[in-house]
């Protein structure tokens, strides 16, 4: 039903998409070096739900609202790269702090964590745009339901997605580990996050793709 270069394309969109900094990168390993890998996973299931949201609204078919209403797609990507702006602002701006610094926050319980991890990914500009313009393009009508193209096609970003999250999650602790004691590490790892945050929602505000009808 689905063509591997699909397949193949959509897992390389999601693997570029999930290495990019974001919000769900930078919640997922706060959370990880705040209160430790349990709260990062919890988090991450929190993450995946988010997903499965994003999934079912693509197979009832809500990107044909944004072709439809294309006014309403270019708020919603505006929002979005605004909302990257200011977090590339709070790593750059004068005494921002990494995400892998070490910080005391409260330790919330599993409820909270998952509940912070769904709305972070609610909230994902990235993960909008792949569900509302970029997943629509590899949907054949000739080849099936596109329904169950999209559920097929949704199923192979999240995998991806949820598996470097894992990897990303469980390394946060050591990775902090070694950069604590290294400041000039922590800034260049700062400036490097904000710098990208800023370069993807500069990409994201003037990109032309638009959601395609199902």
């Amino acid at each position: 039903m689905i063509e591997t270069a699909a397949i193949l394309g959509v897992a390389a969109a999601a693997l570029g998409m999930v290495l990019t900094p974001g919000p769900n990168m930078m919640y997922l390993v706060s959370r990880t070096v705040s209160q430790g890998r349990r709260a990062g996973l919890v988090s991450l299931t929190g993450v995946a739900a988010g997903f499965g949201v994003y999934l079912a609204a693509a197979a009832a078919g809500i990107t044909a609202v944004f072709a439809v209403v294309p006014g309403l797609y270019l708020a919603v990507k505006l929002a979005g790269a605004a909302y990257l702006l200011w977090l590339a602002w709070q790593a750059l701006r004068p005494g921002g702090v990494s995400v892998f610094a070490p910080s005391r926050l409260p330790a919330d319980p599993a409820r909270r964590l998952f509940a912070m991890g769904l709305v972070t990914n609610l909230l994902n500009p990235k993960i909008a745009i792949m569900y509302l313009a970029l997943i629509p393009q590899f949907v054949v009508p000739e080849r099936g339901l596109i329904w169950l193209q999209s559920l097929c096609l949704g199923a192979v970003q999240i995998a991806v997605a949820l598996t470097v999250n894992c990897v990303i999650v469980l390394a946060a602790g050591t990775i902090s580990g070694f950069l604590t004691g290294r400041p000039l590490w922590l800034r260049t790892q700062r400036y490097v996050m904000g710098t990208m945050l800023g370069s993807i929602a500069v990409l994201l505000a003037t990109d032309r793709a638009r959601p395609v009808p199902a």
